[in-house]
């Protein structure tokens, strides 16, 4: 999915667009126990608690494709009798009334998910009648091109709020407040089906996890069986891990701020593009040639991804650089500078020793303190 198709989406969940027909939920505590169970009519809800839902909801729709926003794809397997995916189709054409699916799934969840406390199951059914487009992106309100249903599922932690004080006007007085059960932000959900092209795609998933370090592999490969992607911090190892071997003695101050500035050139370029900037062979071949690489390292490159174990490896841009930061350290020195301004660090030999040298431009303030000379 794009960021144009995800963003779409979310703006059904306000209060003036909202076509969503029926919502569920499931409490679990601690100890894995179905609390509480409710199923309704969404639009049925009180006001002020459609706005809360709303927040909820949006959630798993909020991210960086990539990063904790993953598109998944089924294999062939899960989309026969028994499968992950058939299930999930038949959960989404029940529109949330069949009690027996319900139950299925809320147990598929508790049985496979990690998180130490409680936490709140809610699953949402809607149908979009997604209006039409003329070519320059205008949408016609009165030209459908098809219907999207779909389900969207969120898992929040349930805490007690902090304890305080709390004003009670009618003593006019402050008292201890009363501890609450709160439902928070959800730490996972998913979007099924995918809206790929703006439309339903049932080979595939929209994932979302809080914290992109924790996919909740065991909870993933459970629910949908489908593989899972390195994580942004793996990627980002692994691209270093790639650098590093690949360019071995050459792999020195200068080519890596080149391979910096590139990279971010790279990105710029992309930016408005639907889809993301994957780095496969070609694209880090590229990279390292423009950034100076001699022939003999790149055809080490070309080893590297024609030795891999498993498909050639590829990486998002995005979790492999920062174009907001550019840091270069050592055991006892950290030099944080702005990436457009690589140029002011490099290495000198002065009196027979390698130096990190940074120019000094404008005012230097050391602790808070402006020093001169």
């Amino acid at each position: 999915m794009t960021k144009k198709e995800i963003a779409e989406l979310k703006k059904l969940l306000t209060q003036n667009n909202c076509s969503i027909t029926r919502i569920c939920g499931c409490y679990v505590d601690g100890e894995k126990n179905k609390k509480a169970e409710f199923a309704q009519a969404f639009l049925a809800l009180p006001e002020e608690e459609l706005f809360k839902y709303f927040e909820l909801l949006r959630r798993p729709l909020s991210g960086t494709l990539g990063k904790n926003l993953l598109d998944l794809e089924f294999p062939l397997a899960c989309e026969e009798q028994g499968g992950t995916q058939e299930f999930l189709l038949r959960l989404r054409d029940s529109r949330l009334k069949d009690d027996a699916l319900l139950e299925e799934f809320y147990d598929k969840i508790i049985e496979t998910y990690e998180y130490v406390g409680n936490y709140l199951i809610l699953i949402v059914h809607d149908v979009y009648d997604v209006p039409g487009r003329t070519q320059d992106g205008m949408e016609l309100e009165d030209a459908s091109d098809e219907i999207y249903e779909y389900i969207l599922v969120c898992i929040c932690p349930v805490n007690l709020s902090k304890p305080g004080l709390s004003y009670d006007p009618a003593e006019n007085n402050f008292h201890n407040r009363i501890r609450d059960w709160v439902v928070e932000a959800p730490q996972t959900g998913f979007l099924f089906p995918a809206f790929n092209d703006r439309s339903a795609d049932i080979h595939g998933l929209l994932y979302y996890v809080k914290d992109g370090e924790e996919l909740q592999d065991g909870f993933a490969e459970s629910l949908f069986s489908c593989p899972l992607p390195p994580s942004a911090g793996t990627q980002k190892e692994s691209f270093q891990s790639l650098v590093e071997d690949t360019l071995g003695e050459a792999c020195d101050l200068e080519t890596v701020k080149n391979i910096h500035e590139k990279l971010n050139e790279m990105m710029e370029e992309h930016k408005e593009e639907p889809e993301p900037l994957v780095l496969d062979h070609n694209e880090v071949k590229t990279l390292f040639a423009q950034s100076g690489v001699s022939n003999e390292k790149l055809e080490a490159l070309d080893r590297y991804f024609e030795e891999a174990p498993e498909s050639a490896p590829s990486f998002l841009a995005s979790n492999v650089s920062s174009p907001k930061s550019f840091e270069v350290k050592t055991p006892d020195v950290v030099i944080k500078v702005k990436p457009d301004r690589t140029n002011l660090v490099e290495t000198r030999e002065i009196d027979g020793r390698k130096c990190l040298v940074t120019w000094l431009e404008g005012d230097v303030v050391v602790n808070g303190i402006s020093v001169r000379g």
